[in-house]
């Protein structure tokens, strides 16, 4: 269980999917991420669990978590680690979305506090990667204000019907993660020596 006073990400389950339909049921949330997985519809906040648990060409699987905001006990968005590799030590935290009413807020930040704090204190990860669309200039902010460094872009190198994505790459590396975690603790209000999953 991973968890702190503000959020609990906690395995993404279809009984989430009123709570996620609600959060997610807006255009905007999806206007320059994840095109193609909106959820205009509870059916298609079904279709998208089912596919962030089973996989498919289009979704990576992983492992998918609801993030829960703990004011309200509501899930208010998703975030997953993919692209795992425990050879290479390294894995993703992407997939990231969260209700436009919680955009600028602690949600982010706290919620990856916990996931990072896994990754490198438990899990014993090198590398945790971010990825985000070129043109999202609002999740670009948003991964640099946990603390990521940009490590480039990739142009076009994603096709979406006759238009393509370029996509920037952030990392943090395990030698940064106390420095990460120091400052993420205090935008969130977190002791750091109480951080843990």
């Amino acid at each position: 269980m991973l968890e702190n006073t503000r959020v609990r990400p906690e395995p993404l389950d279809f009984r989430h999917a009123a709570d996620l339909f609600a959060a997610g049921n807006d255009a905007e949330v999806w206007s320059k991420s994840f095109r193609g997985h909106q959820m205009p519809s509870l059916e298609a906040t079904l279709h998208y669990i089912g596919e962030a648990l089973y996989g498919n060409v289009t979704s990576p699987g992983g492992i998918p978590f609801a993030v829960i905001d703990k004011a309200t006990h509501k899930a208010i968005g998703g975030t997953r680690y993919f692209d795992i590799s425990k050879a290479e030590r390294r894995l993703e935290i992407g997939w990231t979305w969260l209700s436009r009413a919680y955009w600028r807020s602690h949600v982010n930040s706290a919620c990856k506090l916990l996931l990072l704090a896994y990754a490198f204190e438990e899990a014993g990860f090198n590398r945790v990667q971010f990825k985000a669309d070129a043109e999202n200039d609002r999740s670009r902010a948003a991964i640099v204000r946990i603390g990521a460094t940009y490590e480039g872009t990739l142009r076009e190198v994603r096709r979406f019907g006759d238009s393509t994505r370029s996509v920037s790459y952030y990392s943090i590396l395990a030698r940064e993660w106390p420095a990460v975690k120091q400052r993420l603790a205090e935008a969130v209000g977190e002791s750091p020596s109480h951080v843990s999953a």
